[in-house]
C-alpha cells in the first residue's frame, strides 16, 4: 500500500518537478519496498497478465463473430461429427502436435456422447515442413472421399511423421497414393492452408490445438467438461 501511495500520490503528480537527487531517493525507496515485499510485484505482474489475456479473448471474440462464415462454412474445410449438427466445433490443429494427439480422444468422446455436434477441421501446420506435407496430403485425400479415415490415422501415428510415413499411413487408409501425390499439387490446397493461417492470425491463435465453439476461443488442450460447457453455452445462444 505504501508503494501505491508513493506512485499515485503527489510524487507521481509532480514527478517532472523533482530534482535528480529527489528522484534518486524516491527510486531507492521503491526498490527497497519491492525487495522487502516481492509478492507485491508478483501480484502486479499477474494482474497485468490477466488483463492482457482478457483483452485478447475479447478481441478474439469480436473477430470470431466477424469471420463466422470463414470459420464454419468454408466449403474447402473437411467436416466431421454430425454435418447437420446444431453446434459447430472448429479445431485448428497440426498433425505433429503432441497436444493435438492428446486431446483427440476427448473430442471423440464428446462427439460420441452428443450426436448433434458438427466439427470443422482447420488444417493449421505450424511445426515445420513435415507438418505442411501432412496437411496437404490430408486435404488432397478429400478428392478420394477418405479424409476422415486418413485424418484419424495421421493423428494416431506415433514417431516422426516424415513424408514417407505420411504416404505409408495414406496407403494403409485405403488411398491411391499416386493419385494423392498428384492431387496434392492442386493450388487450391495451398490456398486453404494460407487462408487458415491468416484466419488464425486475425483471431490471435498462435499454437495448436485451438478450439472455437460459438463465439468463444479455447486455446490449448481442453478437458471434456470445458468442451461440453462451451457446447452447452453455444446451444443456448
Amino acid at each position: 500500500m505504501a508503494a501505491a501511495i508513493l506512485v499515485s500520490g503527489p510524487v507521481a503528480a509532480g514527478a517532472q518537478s523533482l530534482s535528480p537527487q529527489q528522484r534518486q531517493e524516491v527510486e531507492s525507496v521503491l526498490r527497497d519496498y519491492l525487495k522487502r515485499n516481492p509478492e507485491f510485484l508478483i501480484e502486479v505482474l499477474q494482474a497485468a497478465e490477466e488483463k492482457q489475456q482478457a483483452n485478447q479473448l475479447v478481441r478474439a471474440r469480436d473477430t470470431i463473430v466477424a469471420e463466422r462464415k470463414s470459420l464454419v462454412a468454408n466449403p474447402a474445410d473437411p467436416v466431421g461429427g454430425n454435418p447437420k449438427g446444431d453446434v459447430t466445433i472448429v479445431e485448428f490443429f497440426d498433425y505433429r502436435c503432441p497436444y493435438c494427439k492428446q486431446v483427440k480422444p476427448i473430442v471423440e468422446q464428446v462427439l460420441a456422447q452428443d450426436r448433434n455436434v458438427r466439427v470443422v477441421y482447420k488444417e493449421f501446420p505450424i511445426l515445420g515442413r513435415d507438418s505442411v506435407y501432412a496437411s496437404r496430403a490430408a486435404l488432397a485425400s478429400q478428392k478420394q472421399n477418405k479424409y476422415l479415415a486418413f485424418h484419424h490415422a495421421l493423428m494416431a501415428q506415433r514417431g516422426q511423421l516424415t513424408e514417407d510415413a505420411v504416404m505409408t499411413v495414406a496407403r494403409d487408409s485405403g488411398l491411391d497414393v499416386e493419385r494423392l501425390k498428384r492431387d496434392m499439387a492442386d493450388p487450391a490446397i495451398e490456398k486453404t492452408i494460407a487462408a487458415n493461417r491468416e484466419l488464425a492470425e486475425k483471431i490471435g491463435i498462435r499454437g495448436t490445438p485451438a478450439f472455437i465453439v460459438g463465439d468463444h476461443l479455447a486455446p490449448g488442450a481442453i478437458d471434456p467438461a470445458s468442451l461440453k460447457a462451451m457446447i452447452d453455452k453455444a446451444r443456448k445462444g
